[in-house]
């Protein structure tokens, strides 16, 4: 199931989200000041190709200080507007039995987009 999902997810919508994901991501690695926030953005563009069978997992020093400091920084600056999408697309897919898988995957990726600093999908 997660290979069919996987599929379906990357021709209508996935690899468009992933690519966008990944050149912000490089766009804000142009700065000196937005590369750890670059690494992270391509690396939720690299997971959101393939959501399908994986799950988000928390990494021992996920609540470390620094982790928290940049999850803050993201959630103001990025964090809620990926997320609000997410969330926008999660309930529109919620509407039909068939798209309920991909709005599993949507809230999935919104969790990252909220605090994406010592979380990763898995």
């Amino acid at each position: 199931m997660s290979l069919v999902g996987n599929i379906i997810w990357l021709i209508f919508g996935g690899f468009i989200s992933g690519v966008a994901y990944i050149i912000g991501g490089i766009s804000l690695c142009i700065t000196i000041i937005g590369i750890p926030f670059g690494l992270k953005a391509i690396d939720l563009g690299l997971s959101t190709f393939l959501p399908f069978g994986k799950e988000v997992i928390e990494k021992p020093a996920a609540n470390s200080t620094l982790g928290m400091i940049f999850n803050i920084i993201w959630l103001v600056v990025f964090g809620w507007g990926i997320a609000l999408n997410h969330l926008v697309w999660g309930l529109i897919m919620a509407i039909t039995i068939v798209g309920l898988p991909f709005a599993r995957q949507h809230f999935k990726l919104m969790i990252l987009a909220l605090l994406p600093f010592g979380r990763e999908l898995s």
